[in-house]
């Protein structure tokens, strides 16, 4: 059975008019889900998922690490439209360390022990994800995994459903967005032209840079666009 409150968000954010998606309280749905921390990300166009909302000390650094890796449940649950449920990123016999090599590591040394990736899809057409993290490892109970699957099938059919309103083809954002990882985007349209190459293969060098310097993705977007680094003068980095 879902939790009274989070039935009244769902309400709530299944009755909103406004241009986007309603915000989430995330930090509501995080209690009552009993995590430390939420993320919510769309895939506006089918394109990569984007952070557009975000509870935690840590959930940023979280997506900004598998952003970096290029790997993780976030960008598989939202890819392939499956939960990915990792009660404990240390636990070595779990399908994550083939899965994703070297990542539960890295997700360990966030003081984060559990993940959990929940798709935003409808049909075939995936939007997004709703990944939660805790600092202590152990499953999510089946009131928490309900109301998970709740929220998650709740903003999948309005993010339709206001994409339908707006007759566009494109997934519309929460309203004031304020997306985290706009600088990302700024820094590879601004090393592509440095380099004279794709956004792809500037991208590539970005997430090539932080992985090998051990630093999150948006701080090397940063130094990039006050240019304090000049990726193109590294002979060192992969292409």
């Amino acid at each position: 059975m879902t939790h009274r409150a989070m039935a009244d968000y769902l309400r709530a954010l299944s009755s909103h008019t406004g241009p986007g998606l309603a915000p989430l309280p995330l930090a509501a749905c995080a209690d009552i889900l009993g995590l430390d921390g939420l993320a919510l990300l769309l895939a506006p166009g089918g394109d990569a998922p984007e952070l557009v909302q975000s509870f935690g000390d840590h959930t940023r650094a979280l997506e900004d690490l598998q952003r970096v890796q290029g790997q993780g449940p976030s960008l598989d649950a939202a890819h392939h439209g499956a939960p990915m449920l990792l009660p404990d990123v240390a636990d070595t016999s779990a399908f994550a360390t083939d899965r994703w090599p070297g990542l539960s590591g890295a997700i360990e040394a966030l003081d984060v022990r559990a993940v959990f990736s929940f798709p935003l899809r409808i049909g075939i057409i995936a939007l997004g994800a709703l990944t939660g993290h805790r600092a202590r490892p152990g499953a999510l109970t089946t009131e928490q995994l309900t109301d998970a699957f709740g929220l998650a099938d709740t903003v999948a059919r309005v993010t339709v459903a206001v994409a339908a309103r707006a007759e566009s083809s494109g997934i519309p954002l929460p309203d004031d967005p304020g997306l985290h990882f706009a600088e990302v985007h700024q820094a590879t349209g601004m090393l592509a032209a440095q380099l004279e190459t794709g956004c792809d293969h500037a991208l590539v060098r970005l997430r090539g840079h932080a992985f090998s310097h051990d630093r999150s993705l948006l701080d090397v977007a940063r130094d990039v666009l006050a240019r304090r680094l000049h990726l193109h003068d590294d002979e060192g980095e992969p292409s």
